[in-house]
Order: structure tokens, then C-alpha cells, then sequence
């Protein structure tokens, strides 16, 4: 019996504004101290008035017309309630019936809204029941709460259940991931919580009818959303093959033992009890200059999307390297910075240099932005002032110390051979020191002249051409 699984997608992301979404409290993930920026009015002390944050809506509004989405002509804030720990007000503001953005698309999947909302606090639980805050009040650990995050901006996108596969949720949480980086409206980590991506999973085996939603929360990485669908596509078939009914709820996911598990009843919206924040004004946004389409589309960078397609065709790059300077936008503005106005050969071999070298070497954390010694180090190899070899050594030192890269091939002796005198001296010390090889290759083993060409070009520290290696040792040993 076929099952057609259906996924739609939640997911929220933390914006980079100055300060929260309704007060004036720093919004600063970075801070290690808990419950220093906070305010009476992000603490909901009593009196205190919210203000909308202009940037926090700005910024959504960019999302949504880099996605084709309709903005919103009217939007409003609406109240959301729920009694928890991290909400201290007993309710968050949030928006329902008018959101910021409707429709729109991305990554071939589409988008039923997007809106901006308050984050909650953050609970802590410490104790042998660090999971589970009963427990571990129970069990003698502790529960605490930091309200650093509460009242960040967050904004949340809802997708349409269009989605079929897990692959294809991944692939479209980390283009809104690419997305939000490039707009500089998120950095949108999800190891560190600013990112969080909720899935809704059904299946069903009856053409045009969905299956009984169940929401898997607890996403860390884009690996775990696409396992936890895999898993949960599974779980749910193989509870329908038994004759069993799925039950609508909220799942965790657990990433050691890679399974769902299930954590309370999914309530509904009449649950929420939503109505118009008293507190807040209506928003009319097209009396706001600001917030003017043309306004928002002029301030819009080279989209994801766009630079992905251009990169390949201007560059003739291979996706997988094109995807490399998307993620990586310091490394894909130095690429552009070096390849720009070069022929295709140039092209070609400062991508190698660039993709495999520099960025083995960036993995310690080093900086280099140095592209005028970057782009001197490649022509050095383009007109055989030093070998790959030497390039590579070369450009070690650049990246640790900085320098010319000339300077640097003199003072360790690299730039290349070409005196042929010098050059048939290594090949004579390299017959002389490897007589087995020698007779590997007489006897027909093609691979020992390979080998023969490294030492010669491990005897001159790299100095020598291994092109020329290889003709001069040719007609030696033929002579041998």
C-alpha cells in the first residue's frame, strides 16, 4: 500500500536588531550573563507599554520581497496565550490574522506567510532531571529562567504542506538560512537557538486527503530535521500498517537515540485564545516611505539565488564550488576580488588554490584577505616563477606571516629552475640515490618515473619543473 507523506515547515529565526522587538533592551546573543538586558517592559512589570521596533518589521518586509511574497497593506499584533515559565507576561505578542507577508516561494516551495513576534526567555534546568523541569524539581535538581532573549525579534515563516520528502525540507531550510545571512537579517544559527526549524508530518494513503498532523520540535541541525522526518514518515506508516491511528501531538527529537518521542497533545488556535494587541497600533504600511516596495527592493544585495547562477555561468565554476563561495561570503567575496577581469586559465587555477590550499588553511581560524599577493602568487605559477610545490609552501607563509610572495620564494630558495645545468645536476644526485627505482622503471614499471620526478622535485625544494624533471630523466635513463 503506497503512503504519500506530507511536511510543512515552521520555522523561526532571531533578527539582528539593535535592541528587542517592543523595548529598548539590548538584543545580544552573545551575552554569557543572564538577566542583564532586560527592562520593566520586556519583564511585563506593570504599566509599561510595548513600541513596535522599525527595523525588526523592515527587515521582515525585506524577506518577503525577496521571496515574491504580497506585503501586508494593514497588519496588526495580536496576543497569543499560554502560561509558562519563559513568557512573562502569560502571553506573547505575536501576529494571526494580519501577518506581515503572505505567499511567495523559495527554494520551489511555497510560503503561506511570514510574521514577527516576540522570543521567549530561555529556561535552564540543572540536575539529574536536566531534561524535564518536574522531574528535575523533583529529583533535587533546578530550574531557572534567563530573560535576556525574551522580547528578541522573531520572525516566523510558515510554509504551505507541499513538501514530500525530507531531502527537500533540508534543502529548503538552509536556503532561508543562506537567505537570512545575505539580507543580514539573521545570522541564524541553529547550534546556538537562533534558528529553529519545527516540522509538520502526515501520511496518508488516500489521494487528495491528509494524514493526522504531528509537529516534531527540537531541530538543532538541518541533518536532524531531515532525519527526524525520515524517522518520523516511518514511525507513522508503520503505525498505520498495524491498524493503529497516529494521534495529533507534539514530538521531541532525540539525537542520540535519533527518534521522536512524545512530549504533549498539539493544542489548536482557538487553544491560543488570539485577539488584537490593545497595547499596539495598527499598522498601515503603505503610508510608511520606508516600507515602500521600490524602497524595500532597492536595498535588497545580489540574492542567493541569483550570485549561485551567476557564479556558474560567469566563472564556468562546478555547483558544488559555487555553493562553497555562497556559504562562505568572505571566501566568495575574495574569489571575486581575484578572478575579476582574468582570463579562464587565471580563473581556474586560483579556484584550485582557493578552494582546496586557502581554505584547508582557513580551517585554523586564520584570517587572509591579501588578494594583490594572492593574485602575484598566481602568476608566478602561471609563468613558472615557482612550481606548485613551492606555491603551496609559499602561501602557507602569506597566510601565517603575510608578504610578498617573490620575496618569500627567494628567501626559502623556491623560485624554479631553470638553468639546465642546475637542473641535470638534481636529476644525476636523484639516478645516483634511487637505484632501485632506476631499475623498476628499466624493467617497465612507468610508475617509478613518477616517483623519480618527486624526488627531483623534493631534491630542489621544489625549485625545479617537474615537466622538465621528467624529459631530462627520460633521456638519462635511457642512456642507462
Amino acid at each position: 500500500m503506497a503512503y504519500r507523506p506530507t511536511i510543512g515547515l515552521e520555522i523561526h529565526a532571531e533578527l539582528t536588531t539593535q535592541t528587542k522587538m517592543f523595548c529598548d533592551s539590548a538584543n545580544d546573543p552573545e551575552e554569557m550573563q543572564p538577566n542583564v538586558n532586560v527592562c520593566p517592559v520586556c519583564m511585563a512589570h506593570p504599566g509599561t507599554l510595548p513600541v513596535i521596533n522599525r527595523e525588526a518589521v523592515r527587515q521582515v518586509l525585506r524577506v518577503g520581497v525577496a521571496i515574491d511574497g504580497t506585503l501586508a497593506d494593514k497588519s496588526e499584533f495580536d496576543r497569543k496565550s499560554y502560561f509558562y515559565p519563559d513568557i512573562p507576561k502569560g502571553y506573547q505578542i505575536s501576529q494571526y490574522a494580519l501577518p506581515l507577508v503572505t505567499g511567495g516561494s523559495l527554494a520551489g516551495v511555497a510560503v503561506t506567510r511570514v510574521h514577527l513576534e516576540e522570543d521567549t526567555a530561555r529556561s535552564i534546568h540543572i540536575g539529574s532531571g536536566a531534561g524535564d523541569p518536574e522531574h528535575s524539581e523533583r529529583s533535587g535538581g533546578k530550574s531557572f529562567v534567563d530573560f535576556n532573549r525574551a522580547g528578541i525579534p522573531l520572525m516566523e515563516l510558515v510554509t504551505e504542506p507541499v513538501i514530500h520528502d525530507a531531502e527537500t525540507a533540508g534543502r529548503f531550510a538552509r536556503e532561508l538560512q543562506l537567505l537570512l545571512r545575505t539580507l543580514g537579517a539573521s545570522k541564524a544559527n541553529l547550534e546556538k537557538g537562533e534558528m529553529r526549524i519545527e516540522a509538520n508530518i502526515s501520511v496518508s494513503n488516500e489521494e487528495g486527503k491528509l494524514g493526522t498532523k504531528v509537529e516534531v520540535k527540537n531541530l538543532n541541525s538541518f541533518r536532524s530535521v531531515e532525519r527526524a522526518i525520515a524517522f518520523e514518515i516511518d514511525r507513522q506508516i508503520e503505525l498505520l500498517e498495524k491498524g493503529e491511528e497516529v494521534q495529533q501531538e507534539t514530538r521531541g527529537w532525540d539525537e542520540t537515540k535519533q527518534t521522536t518521542f512524545h512530549q504533549r497533545f498539539k493544542e489548536g488556535s482557538a487553544d491560543y485564545r488570539y485577539f488584537p494587541e490593545p497595547d499596539l497600533p495598527k499598522l498601515f504600511l503603505s503610508e510608511i516611505p520606508e516600507y515602500a516596495l521600490e524602497v524595500l527592493t532597492a536595498s535588497l544585495p545580489e540574492l542567493p539565488w541569483d550570485t549561485r547562477n551567476r557564479l556558474v555561468k560567469e566563472f564556468e565554476l562546478k555547483e558544488e564550488i559555487a555553493e562553497l563561495f555562497l556559504q562562505n561570503k568572505e571566501l566568495g567575496e575574495f574569489f571575486e576580488k581575484v578572478v575579476s577581469g582574468k582570463n579562464a586559465d587565471f580563473v581556474k587555477l586560483a579556484t584550485n588554490y582557493i578552494t582546496s590550499d586557502l581554505v584547508a588553511l582557513l580551517k585554523e581560524k586564520i584570517v587572509f584577505s591579501d588578494t594583490d599577493n594572492f593574485i602575484k602568487l598566481i602568476e608566478m605559477i602561471i609563468t613558472n616563477k615557482i612550481s606548485s610545490r613551492g606555491a603551496k609552501d609559499i602561501l602557507v607563509h602569506m597566510v601565517e606571516s603575510g608578504g610578498d610572495p617573490e620575496t618569500i620564494a627567494l628567501e626559502l630558495n623556491l623560485l624554479q629552475m631553470h638553468d639546465a645545468d642546475a637542473l641535470c645536476a638534481v636529476v644525476d644526485t636523484v639516478i645516483e640515490k634511487e637505484g632501485k627505482a632506476v631499475l623498476e622503471y628499466k624493467s617497465g614499471k612507468q610508475t617509478a618515473l613518477q616517483y623519480l620526478v618527486g624526488k627531483a622535485m623534493q631534491e630542489s625544494r621544489g625549485a625545479g619543473n617537474p615537466t622538465e624533471f621528467r624529459k631530462l630523466l627520460e633521456v638519462r635513463l635511457l642512456g642507462i
